[in-house]
């Protein structure tokens, strides 16, 4: 009786904590993340200057966006899903030649993934518009 009486307090507890996160979860959706960088994104290059990129985020399955400064950020279009990981958050390795990274020639691949993606598209993103819209509420 005493263990049913835990497992129903637990299952309680559960199931509460499971709403509250449900209730958490506010922000915006991939594809109004993709929307908005999208948004902010100038026209395609064909190759970029690649040096210690500060951090990177998974916007979609097919795309990401890489940080190299806190005001340079490029968003990229990959060939496909190829960043398809169970929980955490694995690092990344874009492949560059002689310091420069290139659409349809360099490839993304995540740690102990056997698959890699072309980047297809090099867009850079116009940080201090996005910041000044998501500052504004737009």
């Amino acid at each position: 009786m005493e263990r049913m009486r835990k497992l129903a307090i637990a299952a309680a507890m559960l199931s509460g904590s499971a709403l509250l996160g449900g209730c958490m979860t506010g922000g915006p959706t991939r594809a109004e993340q993709l929307a908005a960088y999208q948004a902010h994104a100038g026209e395609p290059v064909d190759q970029i200057r690649y040096f210690s990129p500060i951090g990177w985020d998974k916007v979609d399955d097919d795309h990401i966006v890489v940080t190299m400064r806190p005001s340079e950020q490029y968003l990229m279009r990959l060939s496909g899903p190829c960043l398809d990981f169970a929980g955490g958050a694995p690092v990344i390795a874009i492949s560059s030649r002689v310091g420069y990274v290139s659409a349809k020639f360099d490839r993304v691949t995540a740690s102990g993934s056997p698959m890699s993606c072309r980047i297809e598209e090099i867009r850079p993103v116009d940080v201090r518009a996005m910041r000044a819209d998501q500052a504004s509420g737009t």
